[in-house]
């Protein structure tokens, strides 16, 4: 590739210095050095988008180290994959990773894959998991907010007469509409 290099630095907290990381780029030959204040975790990080905004096909976008870009392996390889498809390099200078070789590529290929193993994996043992409480007779997810106990007691109140679905609702600890829900009261019996 024959276009610029633009470096991006970023430092999670206003009192660590930018100053290792500006000049590492410098020295990498980038010519412009977008700098971040923000912790890789935000999504918000107002001088990345500039930077992604401006490097064009053929440029390079160089950081110090990987960690700097990505605020997790999976959001690193998206984002090198979505510059590769708008025709721009990746290096960094840490890891010595560039994509513009293919050497650089195959590492980088390796890193992505590397990860959708690993996601592929936790994936695999999230579902062997709840399969094994399903056959256990465990169901997964929230509880259900009326106990049978407190269900038959509603319903008997309910039932019974001149008692209110607010006050049944009060009484057992629910909302009305939950109430509603499992008495499935109608419309028409609501002015209870």
């Amino acid at each position: 590739m024959t276009g610029n290099l633009v470096g991006y630095a970023r430092v999670s907290t206003a009192d660590q210095s930018l100053d290792l990381q500006s000049d590492a780029l410098t020295a990498a030959g980038c010519g412009r050095v977008f700098m971040d204040t923000a912790s890789g975790s935000l999504a918000d990080r107002p001088q990345l988008t500039a930077c992604l905004d401006y490097v064009r096909d053929g440029d390079t976008l160089v950081v110090w180290r990987l960690d700097r870009l990505g605020r997790s392996l999976p959001h690193l390889i998206s984002t090198v994959r979505a510059l590769a498809d708008r025709g721009i390099g990746f290096k960094s200078v840490q890891e010595a990773i560039d994509t513009t070789t293919p050497g650089g590529r195959l590492v980088f290929h390796v890193f992505a894959a590397l990860s959708e193993f690993e996601s592929d994996l936790v994936k695999e043992r999230t579902h062997a998991g709840l399969a094994a409480a399903r056959a256990r007779g465990r169901v997964g997810g929230r509880k259900p907010a009326l106990t049978p106990a407190k269900a038959n007691a509603a319903r008997n109140l309910y039932d019974a007469g001149g008692t209110t679905v607010a006050d049944i609702a009060r009484v057992v600890g629910v909302s009305r509409a939950t109430l509603y829900r499992h008495l499935k009261v109608g419309a028409a019996d609501s002015t209870r």
